[in-house]
Parts: structure tokens; C-alpha cells; sequence
């Protein structure tokens, strides 16, 4: 991972799903993702925020 930058292997990895799960994630718009050069590149912070955005909708139904 270089300049917040991460490739389908990172996110895999940081994640621990199937590589082929984040592929296609990215590719349905449900990971923040942006191809470059034929190769999808994911900003942590953009998957980070993804996921507390995510917690914070749940925590709320689950207070409401």
C-alpha cells in the first residue's frame, strides 16, 4: 500500500475476504474504488469511513 492507496490484494487482505469478493464489490459500487491503469485502487480512508458510516446507521436502528 503506498499513498493511502490500496490494490484488490490489500483490501483482501485487510478485510480477510476473497480477493474475487472485493473485485466484485468494487466493480457493483459497493466498495469506493476507481480503476487506474487496468489495475482498482481503493483509498483506505475512503473504505475506513465507508465502515463507520455503515456502524453508525446500524447503531442508530438499533437505539431507535
Amino acid at each position: 500500500m503506498t499513498n493511502g492507496f490500496m490494490s484488490i490484494k490489500d483490501v483482501a487482505g485487510y478485510l480477510k475476504i476473497k480477493e474475487q469478493t472485493v473485485y466484485r464489490l468494487v466493480q457493483q459500487g459497493k466498495i469506493p474504488g476507481l480503476k487506474l491503469g487496468g489495475s482498482w485502487k481503493v483509498k483506505k480512508d475512503h473504505l475506513d469511513r465507508m465502515f463507520d458510516e455503515i456502524l453508525t446507521e446500524k447503531l442508530k436502528d438499533i437505539h431507535s
